[in-house]
């Protein structure tokens, strides 16, 4: 005898659950991460921002609440300063978090010194490269032995690699390298840590601050000519990336997935 199949119309026999999602954004001061606060705090979110600058948190903070008690001072957004390349400051963090918001659903990372990172193998400043690995890989660890134990079942944890993974260019084989590892450790965690879902996104170009310390003030002319070259194009906004996250956390059936959300940069 076949189990009845409920009708698709049905309502579920279960009370709403009306307690915000609480998330975790590390690297929330600027660029991506504070595009992502935005769009979860619109959503309803309870939101921790976390950077090792106060001065830049406490100007997040102010522009992300724009003043509304109900989300700053107590409300639904916070700032932790944090620095996860250190192991006592990450394990602080959540120690922090866990007493004041209680469980974790999604924990995001968006941070990484890149700094340096783009020099000539041959000329290579092997401090610049650890910066990178501290920051994007060693971090990206920090955060799920700490993290984990805080997190809500089903809940997820989601790093940024990029695409010089994918497409890797002379003077970058440090960062190619660190964000391949950065998905391997992906598919790794996914396994190890389940059923908390563990995902990276791998954006393409994206116009934000990072920018800047890699091109200086060529920063516009090469957007540009990248935005000639791709198929939509144009280069990402730092809210493109804020959706491309808010759907890896939000879909309970996707775990060690890179998603890449880079306008066809991997095809051109």
């Amino acid at each position: 005898m076949s189990a009845s199949v409920p009708s698709p119309d049905a309502t579920p026999d279960v009370t709403a659950d009306t307690t915000p999602e609480r998330i975790v954004i590390v690297g929330g001061s600027s660029g991506m991460g504070l595009a992502l606060a935005e769009s979860a705090l619109a959503g309803g979110a309870d939101v921790t921002i976390v950077g090792r600058s106060p001065e830049r948190l406490a100007a997040a903070e102010r522009k992300l609440s724009g003043g509304d008690r109900r989300l700053g001072g107590g409300g639904r957004l916070r700032a932790v300063a944090a620095d996860i390349t250190s192991e006592p400051d990450t394990e602080r963090l959540f120690k922090t978090v866990g007493e004041t918001v209680g469980a974790i659903d999604h924990v995001v990372l968006t941070a990484a010194d890149a700094t340096g990172a783009y020099q000539p193998i041959t000329s290579f400043d092997l401090e610049a490269g650890r910066r990178l690995v501290d920051s994007k890989l060693f971090g990206a660890v920090l955060l799920a032995k700490y993290a984990a134990p805080h997190l809500t079942s089903g809940g997820s944890i989601t790093f940024t690699s990029g695409i010089a993974a994918y497409r890797p260019a002379p003077g970058g084989s440090m960062v190619a390298a660190v964000n391949g590892a950065l998905a391997s450790l992906t598919y790794a965690l996914a396994l190890e840590l389940a059923p908390i879902r563990v995902n990276a996104l791998s954006p393409g170009w994206v116009d934000t601050p990072i920018w800047d310390t890699i091109a200086g003030d060529g920063k516009q002319a090469r957007l540009d000519a990248m935005a000639q070259r791709l198929p939509v194009g144009r280069v990402g906004t730092p809210h493109d990336i804020a959706e491309a996250l808010l759907a890896l956390m939000h879909n309970r059936f996707i775990t060690a997935t890179v998603l890449h959300a880079d306008g066809g940069h991997r095809l051109v």
